[in-house]
């Protein structure tokens, strides 16, 4: 089963001070022993770029040498880019960034039901999150 991983579960991971630290690393762990993780180019800029500024560059370096590599890493063509866009436009939600409406789509077109998240996003949108 393919599940999305969503910066707002991924920097938990990096940070061992986070009060969500250990269930998202066990979480993770489990998810990537089962090679079901996926995610777009997108979260990884954004996952990098926030842990770099939150947790600083030692983050960055285990982010993209230890955990991105456990996850399979869709890149953002035009069509998926337009179609994010295009959902965010039409939404309107300040809350909701463009990385989460590409994920939003990238999800309803492989089918994926679930996402490693803890933003509550997903949930309105219809998915399932864990942990």
């Amino acid at each position: 089963m393919t599940i999305l991983a969503d910066t707002s579960a991924l920097l938990p991971v990096l940070a061992g001070n986070d009060v969500d630290h250990e269930r998202c690393r066990r979480t993770f762990e489990d998810l990537a022993r089962a090679n079901d993780l996926i995610a777009h180019s997108y979260v990884i800029v954004e996952a990098a770029s926030l842990a770099q500024r939150r947790l600083g560059t030692d983050a960055v370096r285990t982010l993209l040498a230890e955990i991105v590599p456990l996850i399979e890493i869709v890149f953002v063509d035009r069509e998926l880019h337009d179609a994010a866009v295009t959902a965010h436009l039409a939404a309107s939600r300040r809350a909701v960034s463009l990385v989460d409406w590409t994920s939003f789509e990238l999800m309803r077109r492989r089918g994926i039901g679930i996402a490693f998240a803890l933003d509550t996003d997903f949930k309105q949108q219809g998915f399932r999150t864990v942990p």
